[in-house]
């Protein structure tokens, strides 16, 4: 099928914006509290295309851990590299892969690019392009169209998310997207009977737009060590807000925003799809050495809503699970009284614009799917995270006790239902009085004294309360 070619008034011109360049000490500071990895593997994003892998796998870019190093190993091809590696010599302007998200989409925030321990023969320039297309599991294969489109070499719908910046050899180096002034305080959308209205998708700067697929390009060839993405995943809800679903789940828009500890595992893992492989993709912090200590970890909810069951899972901790968890909520509070929640069914002219080159009888089914998915849609992050203010972790004002302090055990999924109201709430059973009638959008999990945690579940509905 014929794709339309974004015509240059539609392209945001990049050249007069300014990219702020992140030292690699600064990095976890500057992504890792409002924001993920939307390309790793554990959340299934899928390598679509690729120009080259001769040297080193385009797979190793998604490995959560760093690079590691093995010198005077070599293989059938060459030495042997952790990354991505292309031959000598492209004829052609550069190297790609293409990546699809494993959420419906995101917005992103930041580049990071790890040339982990390729000197010499490292990527001398890399530059980053995202689209937006149908994206959905669903009926229809719009996820599968979507997939075959981005194939081909001469698709047209690319837009720039960085433009073309050289790279160091063996070093870690990372991009801000530039943002628009009023870009935390986009007007959401509103539906209506007759019309829907949306900020167009071409006066948003890149770090407002949702993205669905990405390029990567490499200037000529060489080696990249790992490629981080970081943003927040477009959430997909059900049409029905009575629906219970996983709040907090990375796919649902949930985000891991402060720990007291991560030591030997990250706060992001707990909200990841499944139980994971081994205690590396759970959350787990040093050993304590006081008498009253414990540690924490606050999770914004993809949505605020009343909490029916809570999972907490300690898969592969077998010997250093903590020997209790207490749970707490916060209801939302926003720095902007406009801000109206998650969870429109229109859908946006942004999407819209994007996919115009596609015929209507392939775009129609697939973007009226998105409609009656609940999807929140360009222009429309009504929960924006910067307009939610966020509870201190020892702020007695904002947390409510939902679980007291409950006995953990080994290698198993603690779940904890809503008690029966008007009785004493027991250890192992969520205060009903608390979270009945109650819209949470934060949720803090307090472990006893320390230890690792694999998963977090806030199983809830949106629509309650």
């Amino acid at each position: 099928m014929e794709v339309q070619a974004l015509s240059p008034e539609v392209i945001q011109d990049t050249t007069s914006v300014k990219y702020q360049q992140v030292a690699a000490d600064d990095i976890a500071s500057t992504f890792y509290s409002d924001s993920l990895d939307l390309l790793s593997h554990p959340l299934g994003t899928r390598i679509i295309a690729l120009s080259d892998e001769f040297f080193a796998s385009t797979s190793n870019l998604l490995t959560p851990t760093p690079p590691i190093h093995k010198p005077n190993t070599f293989t059938h091809a060459g030495a042997w590299y952790d990354g991505w590696e292309t031959r000598r010599h492209n004829r052609e302007p550069f190297d790609y892969v293409v990546f699809g998200l494993a959420v419906r989409g995101g917005r992103v925030k930041g580049v990071e690019i790890d040339t982990g321990f390729f000197s010499g023969n490292q990527a001398p320039e890399i530059a980053v392009e995202g689209c937006c297309l149908p994206n959905d599991e669903g009926e229809g294969g719009a996820r599968e169209k979507s997939d075959e489109m981005v194939k081909a070499p001469d698709f047209a719908g690319w837009e720039t998310i960085l433009p073309r910046q050289s790279c160091g050899p063996a070093c870690r180096q990372a991009w801000v997207l530039p943002t628009a002034a009023s870009s935390s305080t986009i007007t959401p959308m509103v539906s209506s009977d007759e019309k829907t209205e949306a900020t167009p998708r071409s006066s948003l700067p890149p770090s407002s737009r949702h993205y669905t697929h990405i390029r990567l390009l490499m200037y000529p060839d060489g080696g990249i060590g790992r490629f981080r993405l970081y943003g927040v995943p477009l959430p997909s809800f059900p049409t029905n807000s009575s629906r219970i679903i996983d709040l907090a789940a990375t796919v649902n828009g949930g985000l891991a925003t402060r720990a007291s500890d991560q030591h030997f595992g990250r706060k992001d893992n707990l909200l990841l799809p499944g139980r994971g492989v081994d205690m590396g993709d759970g959350w787990e912090t040093k050993r304590s050495r006081g008498g009253d200590h414990t540690d924490w970890v606050v999770v914004r909810l993809g949505c605020p809503g009343e909490v029916v069951r809570c999972v907490v899972d300690t898969a592969h901790f077998r010997g250093n699970f903590p020997q209790k968890v207490r749970l707490f909520g916060a209801q939302s509070l926003r720095r902007s009284a406009s801000a109206k929640g998650r969870g429109n069914s229109g859908v946006g002219e942004g999407l819209k614009d994007m996919i115009a080159g596609i015929a209507k009888a392939d775009i129609g089914e697939a973007v009226g799917s998105s409609a009656r998915q609940g999807v929140a849609t360009e222009g429309e992050e009504a929960a924006d995270p910067q307009d939610e203010i966020e509870p201190a972790h020892d702020d007695p004002a904002r947390w409510t006790e939902i679980l007291a302090p409950t006995l953990c055990e080994a290698d198993k999924e603690h779940v904890f239902e809503v008690g029966q109201e008007g009785v004493e709430t027991k250890e192992g059973w969520l205060n009903a009085a608390a979270v009945k009638g109650k819209r949470f959008a934060w949720i803090k999990m307090v472990i006893i004294p320390d230890g690792g945690v694999k998963r977090l579940r806030v199983f809830g509905r949106r629509g309650a309360a």
